[in-house]
């Protein structure tokens, strides 16, 4: 593997765990907190903490990316699943 295709495959990794770790620890809204922005929806979260989420966010990536260079380091292939039918002998 290429290390422009390590790089692109851990950066779509990154981007799609970053968009399911943006809404774990959010507290409060704007509104609940009573202090809305003006220019701002009043549903947005009072104290985002968005550099906590971007380091959380690439620590998982990067322990699901060396999950996935250990598998395919290892040689283990659709082949070594018990029971697993290909589609073409369907």
């Amino acid at each position: 593997m290429s290390i422009a295709f390590s790089l692109a495959l851990f950066f779509m990794m990154w981007w799609i765990v970053l968009f399911a770790m943006l809404p774990f620890g959010l507290r409060r809204t704007q509104e609940e907190a009573g202090d809305v922005i003006p220019g701002s929806e009043a549903s947005a979260p009072e104290k985002p903490q968005l550099l906590r989420v971007i380091l959380l966010t690439t620590i998982v990536t990067s322990v699901l990316f060396s999950f996935y260079m250990w598998v395919r380091a290892s040689g283990f292939g659709l082949d070594d699943i018990p029971f697993f039918v290909p589609p073409s002998q369907l």
